[in-house]
């Protein structure tokens, strides 16, 4: 009797953290979408009260340090707000899909440029995400 109270509440918890999470995920995924497409740097703006400034988080290799981190974070909270649920598959489809055109976007943009190294940072910080939830799927 008891247990059955306790996993009628677990459920009821894990359904509103699960709630929670796909909610966040949305905004988070509206306001990067948001910091992709304006023109100019709102972080620069904010920081160094100039529109034309990006700040650098760390040093960049071969791909973008930045658009690797903001891929890895939209990726994480969509793939732990989906992971149950039979859209999963679609999430990983739009997640590659939009770190793909939300740069290209760039080329159009007034003041912001288009560079393979942010597409490859967008790309590997979707791709990390992905392999990672697939191993643990597989092996879990």
């Amino acid at each position: 009797m008891i247990t059955d109270k306790t996993d009628k509440i677990n459920k009821i918890i894990m359904k509103k953290i699960d709630n929670i999470l796909i909610m966040g995920f949305h905004l988070v995924n509206f306001i990067f979408i948001i910091f992709y497409l304006y023109p100019g740097s709102i972080f620069g703006y904010f920081l160094y009260n100039n529109l034309s400034i990006q700040p650098q988080l760390t040093r960049d290799f071969f791909i973008s340090s930045n658009h690797f981190y903001v891929f890895i974070i939209l990726s994480t909270i969509g793939i732990l707000a989906y992971h149950n649920t039979k859209k999963i598959n679609f999430l990983i489809k739009y997640l590659f899909l939009s770190s793909i055109f939300l740069e290209f976007f760039h080329i159009i943009i007034p003041n912001r440029g288009f560079q393979w190294s942010d597409l490859f940072g967008n790309i590997f910080g979707v791709i990390i995400v992905i392999i990672i939830y697939k191993i643990k799927d597989k092996y879990a």
